[in-house]
């Protein structure tokens, strides 16, 4: 009852809120509804920072946890977020927007979505296997929305497909890329001393999706064997980050780290890990192609492949096709690792960004604030 009464006063208070003058050059921005400080909305909103014509404001769900950034700060869902949502000329999220949003005449909702490009299917074309709340909140959230951002011209055929929207796509590359293209020796430094890394460190990062049932058994990187593994192909003193899917941060403790394997799931921000990191391995996560910018090595660990694309999601491209080498095994990763020619791996990267159409060049967040101002 308590709940009923307290959500029945924001929104009466929200409607009030709406009665005042919507403030175009004020930017609210959160990162899956306001948990992390991550994302393409972390990076535009870091750019923006130092734009003298916008006034920036984060939502989060723990804002002492962000004291010291260069923006004010609200909680997400308390009165002030829904007076900075009722105001704010423009609204940026990377996620689908609650039903309690109701955008203004004169505000502008620009949505970043959550990576450049996607192997599981993913909204219209993944519609079975969505839960019908979901869906009904995601075709209204497509009715107010003024621009999606896209990432490539795959990217922009699957939104145009699959998104339950009808508006404008404008190809500005993907904001939270921006980092990996540029001088990565600042976060660098950032992530190591995080973990307590020596400079020297040369780090691979294990990063996974979700199964649908929340199994762990997948995850069976004998992780060890993968270091010497790789300090004898590529020398140097080697480290593994596992990050797992944040639908796992209940289950991170299930897992045996050590000294040279760490905990990175509560690591807020993964573009400042991949940009890191000097190798990936994934499966099915959407990661890879954000990494794949870097034309560093990434790498797919699938031992349910079968499995995963009978029960969990259909995906966009046929794994094989992918230039991201894939295994069944870690016995076959370990092999390819042994004799991987690094000069034809990159060639074969290079050749699928340029046949998807790729957008990103480290300018993004740029267009984003030309989108804003235009």
């Amino acid at each position: 009852m308590i709940q009923k009464l307290k959500a029945f006063a924001i929104k009466v208070i929200y409607s009030f809120f709406r009665l005042l003058p919507v403030r175009k050059n004020e930017v609210l921005l959160f990162s899956y509804y306001g948990e992390q400080y991550s994302g393409s909305p972390k990076y535009i909103g870091q750019y923006l920072a130092d734009k003298s014509d916008l006034r920036v404001t984060w939502a989060f769900v723990n804002p002492e946890k962000y004291r010291g950034l260069p923006f004010r700060t609200v909680r997400y869902g308390h009165l002030s977020y829904y007076y900075r949502l009722a105001v704010s000329g423009t609204v940026i999220t990377n996620y689908r927007m609650t039903e309690d949003f109701v955008k203004r005449k004169g505000q502008k909702y620009v949505q970043t979505w959550h990576s450049s490009l996607r192997l599981k299917m993913i909204e219209k074309d993944a519609e079975a296997t969505l839960p019908e709340t979901y869906v009904r909140m995601a075709k209204r959230d497509s009715t107010q929305i003024d621009c999606l951002l896209a990432g490539s011209r795959k990217s922009r055929e699957i939104f145009e497909r699959a998104f339950w929207y009808d508006g404008q796509i404008v190809n500005t590359g993907t904001p939270q890329c921006d980092i990996l293209l540029g001088d990565c020796t600042g976060t660098r430094r950032k992530v190591l001393n995080h973990f307590g890394l020596p400079e020297d460190a040369r780090i691979a990062l294990y990063a996974p999706t979700f199964r649908k049932n929340h199994d762990t058994s997948v995850y069976d990187l004998d992780t060890e064997a993968l270091l010497a593994g790789l300090r004898e192909k590529f020398g140097g003193n080697w480290y593994l980050l596992m990050r797992l899917h944040p639908h796992l941060v209940k289950l991170t403790d299930c897992f045996r780290y050590s000294e040279h394997v760490l905990q990175a799931t509560d690591y807020d921000d993964a573009q400042e890990l991949l940009a890191a990191a000097d190798v990936l391995i994934s499966d099915y996560s959407a990661i890879m192609f954000d990494f794949s910018v870097t034309r560093r090595l990434c790498l797919l660990y699938v031992p349910d492949l079968e499995t995963y694309t009978a029960a969990d999601r259909n995906l966009y491209f046929d794994i094989g096709q992918l230039p991201f080498p894939h295994f069944g095994t870690q016995a076959d990763m370990m092999s390819y690792i042994g004799t991987v020619d690094y000069g034809e791996y990159r060639k074969n990267v290079s050749r699928f960004i340029e046949g998807i159409g790729s957008y990103d060049d480290g300018n993004a967040c740029q267009r984003v604030y030309e989108l804003i101002r235009g």
